[in-house]
């Protein structure tokens, strides 16, 4: 479950697409040797948590593990785990780097070109980051004008509050492409409060 050259990005389009709640793996991190990035998979994001190695030493939220061995036995107890967020999450099985693949592949039915006269150089990539967060936010009522403490989640982007960070089913699911503008609202005597 080590994926040494694995990216942040193809971490979570890896684990939000074939893992499931408590999936994890280790990666190198794009900070410099004996950095080590745990990526886990919670719910509908995955977080990510900095792991260093040092003299042999593997130091890992508030532990430190004389080995290697010491540290793969801890991840072997499921340890639980709880971020900034307020997301408490188990970490339940490892993903593997090496993935049986079946020897099965499509068949090529229809092949042309859309244009003619492109070249290599016009092939632009495009891959925008995932951008999955989710937390507690305070949110105001749309009739009643209350505020209430909800669960929130962003995925690429549909944003989707629940009653309760337990609840299956979110209250709504707001499209931001549909959203014409974000803006700070100091009306509410609130701090970091904006509308959308």
């Amino acid at each position: 479950w080590y994926h040494y050259d694995l990216s942040r990005h193809a971490a979570e389009a890896l684990l939000l697409s074939n893992g499931s709640d408590g999936s994890y793996l280790l990666r190198n991190s794009n900070e410099g040797p004996g950095c080590f990035a745990l990526s886990v998979r919670a719910k509908d994001s995955v977080k990510h948590f900095h792991v260093t190695r040092r003299d042999h030493v593997y130091m890992f939220g508030f532990n430190e593990f004389t080995s290697l061995q010491d540290f793969i036995d801890h991840f072997a107890n499921q340890p639980l785990l709880g971020s900034d967020a307020g997301t408490l999450m188990v970490l339940r099985s490892p993903y593997p780097w090496r993935v049986e693949e079946p020897s099965i592949y499509e068949s090529v039915r229809v092949h042309t070109a859309i244009q003619t006269g492109r070249t290599h150089n016009d092939l632009v990539a495009n891959a925008p980051s995932l951008g999955t967060k989710e937390g507690y936010l305070v949110k105001q009522g749309a009739f009643v004008k209350n505020w209430k403490q909800r669960w929130f989640t962003l995925t690429r982007y549909e944003l989707r509050y629940f009653k309760e960070k337990t609840c299956a089913e979110p209250i709504r699911t707001l499209d931001l492409r549909s959203c014409s503008a974000v803006q700070f609202d100091y009306s509410q005597d609130r701090v970091n409060c904006f509308c959308l």
